[in-house]
């Protein structure tokens, strides 16, 4: 069984991720770049299943959070509303080198940060390596740690209100017993044309696995045009494959951080501070 030491350092991430996005045109979503890295690196399903604690979320995915964080504090990649992650020119132009050293560089710089802070303080504030980690992007595991804690019928409950925000009319929360995991059912419009979606939402912790997609299609056979799988956890690579199988009706997935996403888009339960910031100018007041 693969463990949390089986995984590649933080700094051995950064180059395979700016690979990803360069493969991509430039842009992606966070699902594709987990997948590009995962092929870049050859990290096989059993390493990249293990978890992050007890939380609903893979190490894997954890990590490259953190280095997406780091590669942002360098100007090397930005992230739109929607959780489209792209490069900036500064990431276009970064070498391997310049990659394997983004996380000493943004550490020392932390690091000098927080001791001049202590040098100019009256007292005296302990400088460790631990707090020159950068900010971490907790409020996603906040989320999914708060949704794994809901009623099941809750859950369904939010995930009817999601797909309703989304524009999906006629939603339904069926939840029946021995109904081969399909938890409800909406129909989603398209400009003239309307398709039946069949959904199952479940608060899995862990990765969800090729068996799950396969079950939930046999169950909306005949039933419904398309299918939709909701989780607070992750999907493995089969999974996903298995989602998209060529001759199979196609299932989306939605992991637990594109949930976490969408409800911040939607602002359910989410929402963003913006902080006003005033400067104000000298050389006005020389003018007066």
């Amino acid at each position: 069984m693969a463990s949390k030491e089986d995984l590649p350092s933080y700094p051995e991430y950064v180059a395979p991720v700016l690979k990803a996005l360069r493969e991509r045109g430039g842009s992606a979503t966070i699902e594709e770049i987990e997948e590009g890295v995962a092929q870049i690196m050859k990290l096989g399903d059993e390493v990249l299943a293990v978890p992050h604690g007890d939380g609903p979320r893979t190490q894997f995915q954890y990590e490259l959070a953190w280095v997406r964080t780091y590669l942002k504090k360098v100007g090397a990649i930005q992230n739109s509303e929607r959780g489209i992650w792209s490069l900036t020119e500064i990431g276009e132009r970064m070498t391997d080198e310049d990659a394997r050293q983004v996380f000493a560089r943004v550490r020392a710089e932390a690091y000098e940060a927080r001791r001049a802070r202590a040098e100019s303080s009256s007292q005296s504030l302990p400088v460790t390596e631990l707090e020159a980690e950068a900010v971490e992007p907790s409020w996603i595991d906040t989320l999914l740690e708060i949704l794994g804690r809901m009623d099941p019928s809750a859950f369904e409950r939010l995930a009817q209100r999601l797909l309703r925000e989304a524009g999906f009319t006629k939603v339904e929360v069926t939840g029946r017993s021995g109904d081969g995991g399909i938890d409800g059912i909406g129909v989603l419009r398209m400009n003239l044309v309307s398709f039946q979606v069949l959904f199952q939402c479940k608060r899995w912790r862990g990765s969800v696995g090729a068996s799950v997609v396969r079950d939930f299609r046999g169950a909306m056979v005949g039933r419904a045009d398309k299918g939709l799988i909701i989780t607070t956890g992750s999907f493995t690579s089969d999974a996903r494959r298995e989602a998209t199988r060529d001759g199979a009706p196609a299932i989306d997935l939605i992991d637990g951080e594109m949930l976490c996403q969408l409800l911040k888009e939607r602002g359910l339960g989410v929402s963003v501070r913006m902080v006003e910031q005033v400067e104000v100018a000298e050389s006005f007041f020389g003018t007066v």
